[in-house]
């Protein structure tokens, strides 16, 4: 679809502008390691698993399956509410086509409440942890925050129990981490994470770095699996994550999400 950050001129975005959530996705170094995470969180989780091993085109084109993902992210936070609406529901629609069997012959479906609501939690968990760890402390309360500025997204797409506090992802997680496990698809994600040509060549020893950010960020039991054991933070890594997270925000950025939603809702204060 045609999708275009910068106008109607003063539409307001899904999240507020003076949120938590518009300085923490305008981050694109917390953004990878949070993204990353995410997904370690959700092919923990079987039935997600499936899911997203089954019926996406992730093993055969990584680069273009997280740019569509990050783009989604991005509209929920930056995109003009009608277009980001009309979005949700193209994908919500190309979901509900989504459906199977686990390996252990469990039934899901994409739109699956349940599933749904971890999706969206562990999205939100990574993108705010990662950004709290690399770039700016967040306090309890911004953290919270996040929670509420990502409900209206959450509940477009179906999660409607997805957690509104700090509290409520803790919570959630404490119920959902018996039945998390590992997976040759969890060996394999951070193969292809560490090794595919998502970022250019001279670059790619930064793509490994934000990799082992992400796995050291995983929450138990998550981050001691056996797939992810050995592949954390070396020592002085993490300075380093951090050091390049702080400078990002010193490059020009004109033409990111960020810029062209903060030029949408200026023209019309200028008007």
């Amino acid at each position: 679809m045609n999708f275009d950050f910068s106008r109607p001129a003063g539409e307001p975005a899904l999240a507020p502008a003076d949120g938590v959530s518009w300085r923490v996705f305008a981050n694109p170094i917390s953004l990878y390691v949070g993204g990353v995470a995410a997904v370690l969180l959700e092919l923990a989780e079987p039935s997600v698993r499936s899911g997203v091993w089954d019926h996406s085109g992730f093993r055969h084109d990584p680069g273009l399956r997280l740019h569509r993902t990050g783009f989604a992210a991005m509209a929920t936070v930056y995109g003009p509410r009608s277009a980001t609406q009309e979005m949700i529901a193209h994908v919500v629609r190309l979901h509900d086509r989504v459906r199977g069997t686990t390996p252990d012959g469990v039934a899901y479906q994409a739109n699956d409440p349940r599933l749904l609501n971890w999706v969206q939690a562990t999205a939100t968990f990574g993108f705010i942890e990662a950004y709290h760890r690399y770039v700016r402390a967040l306090s309890p309360s911004e953290k919270s925050a996040a929670f509420i500025e990502a409900r209206p997204a959450a509940r477009l797409y179906g999660a409607t129990g997805a957690p509104k506090s700090w509290a409520e992802w803790e919570a959630l997680l404490a119920v959902t981490a018996p039945g998390l496990e590992g997976s040759d698809n969890l060996a394999e994600f951070i193969a292809i994470m560490r090794d595919a040509p998502i970022l250019p060549a001279p670059l790619r020893w930064l793509q490994r770095l934000l990799v082992r950010a992400a796995v050291d960020m995983t929450p138990e039991p998550v981050r001691s699996l056996p797939q992810l054991r050995g592949h954390g933070l070396r020592f002085g890594d993490a300075m380093l994550v951090r050091t390049l997270a702080r400078a990002v925000v010193l490059v020009p950025q004109h033409d990111t999400p960020r810029a062209q939603a903060d030029r949408r809702l200026s023209a019309a204060r200028s008007d």
